[in-house]
Parts: C-alpha cells; structure tokens; sequence
C-alpha cells in the first residue's frame, strides 16, 4: 500500500531544506512496512531508498549454512535516524550497467511508514540534491562504525547486557516502549540460542526492568536497562550524534 502524504518523521529527511524536500516529493511515496516483511535479500540489486518515517528494519549478515530460523545475524538497524540502501549514495551505481547489489538482508522488525524512491530516480535527483548527498555520506560513515562495534560486540559482550542494549535500540526506532517481539527471533538477531535468550530476558524481567509474555515485550524501566546495557549502546548514540550532528533516536 503507498500513497504520496507528506515524509514526515524520517531525521535525514527533516534536516534538508524545504525546497530540496519539496523536489524529492513528488519522486518518491510513502508505503507501510508490514512487519515481518523481507525488503530485500543479499545479492538482489537495490531497487529502492528508503527513508523509515516510522517503524524499522533490521539488517543481517549471512552465511550460507549457518543461519537460525532462516535469518542471518544482526549488525545494523535502520529506522527514522537514517535509510536502507546507503549504497546508492556512494557512487557505486553511477555509470554503472547495473545497480549495485545488496550486502545485507532487510527485514521489517517494527511495523511503520517508510519514503521510498525508485533507485534509478534517486539517482538522478541525488546530483541536484548537494545537501542530501553530504548527508547520507556522513550517515554511511556512521553506519561503518557501528557495524564494526556490533561484530566485536557479539564476540565480547554477555548476552543480558546485549539484550538490554537490542530492546533499547527498538524501543528509539519504534518511537514506544511496547512492540511484538518472539524469542525465536531474537535469538537469530543476537546469535545465540533461545535458552540463552529464554535467560537473559527472565534475568530482566525479575528486576522489573520489562514485561514479556507470548510475544509481547514492554519496557517497563529505560533508566535501569541502560545501566544493564553493554556500552555499545550509548557508544552508538554518541557515533550518531557526532557523526551526524543531529539529535540522537533515543527518547
């Protein structure tokens, strides 16, 4: 489902002029994300940019074989901070026969709105848009730094602080302390097993920290579970802020 409303709620987005806005408009239009829903799976060429209004995606590595309950391990999110489809900023289709392909698999993890923009139209307008363009490469750069600290994260960090640190990193891009969520699925996002998930949350859950039952995780203490969490969390808020020179995505 789409339809052309206005992309409110995306930060790269409300950072540009209203005139470089109001010429990227009528390129693109605003579509829901369904969660669940894969937008994209390693090697296909990136047809789109999306810019999440609300909602997100998770996006995950793989290795073929060595997948958990048919998704690859996590070492990004995308949500109203930024896009999916950095890629397309980055030169590598101009000129190009082909567009480049897609490094990772995007699956919705909270359900939202998205602005999405055909990838060969972005690419037009993304020389008229000198603004958007420096944007997006100081978000790729952003983007660098907290996928290399996610890697060493998952070899480093214990599992409960690494939970507390993911539910935290939902809750900001979902915009609310509640969303759907299974064990089953959060296990392949960290890469562990789920009795090691089945754990971790029952560690937070006993402090009063959150509430889970049947798939649906509420945030019930934001202050103790930063405390709980590793500190990639608050380093990757500090990489966005100063890499971006914007607000961060938390609340």
């Amino acid at each position: 489902m789409s339809t052309r409303k206005k992309p409110d709620g995306n930060h790269l987005l409300a950072a540009l002029p209203a005139a470089r806005l109001a010429q990227l408009q009528p390129l693109g239009e605003v579509i829901s994300l369904q969660l669940g829903h894969h937008l994209f799976e390693v090697g296909e060429p990136t047809a789109q940019a999306l810019f999440p209004l609300s909602g997100f995606a998770s996006l995950l590595a793989q290795l073929q074989g060595h997948t958990e309950g048919g998704h690859g391990v996590e070492v990004g999110m995308a949500g109203r901070e930024g896009m999916l489809g950095i890629q397309l900023a980055l030169g590598a289709a101009r000129g190009a026969p082909a567009l480049p392909p897609q490094a990772l698999q995007g699956i919705v993890q909270g359900q939202g709105m998205a602005f999405a923009i055909e990838a060969q139209a972005f690419l037009r307008v993304l020389p008229q848009q000198p603004e958007l363009h420096a944007l997006l490469l100081r978000y790729a750069a952003v983007l660098l730094a907290q996928r290399a600290r996610a890697a060493a994260c998952l070899r480093f960090h214990e599992i409960t602080p690494r939970l507390a640190r993911w539910l935290l990193m939902s809750a900001d891009r979902a915009g609310q302390s509640r969303f759907a969520l299974t064990q089953e699925f959060l296990a392949a996002m960290l890469g562990v097993r789920r009795v090691g998930i089945t754990q971790a949350a029952t560690a937070l859950q006993a402090q009063g920290w959150i509430r889970y039952h049947r798939g649906d995780m509420q945030l019930c203490d934001r202050p103790a579970l930063r405390a709980a969490a590793c500190s990639c969390y608050r380093a990757d808020l500090r990489s966005y802020a100063l890499g971006m020179g914007m607000a961060t995505a938390e609340r």
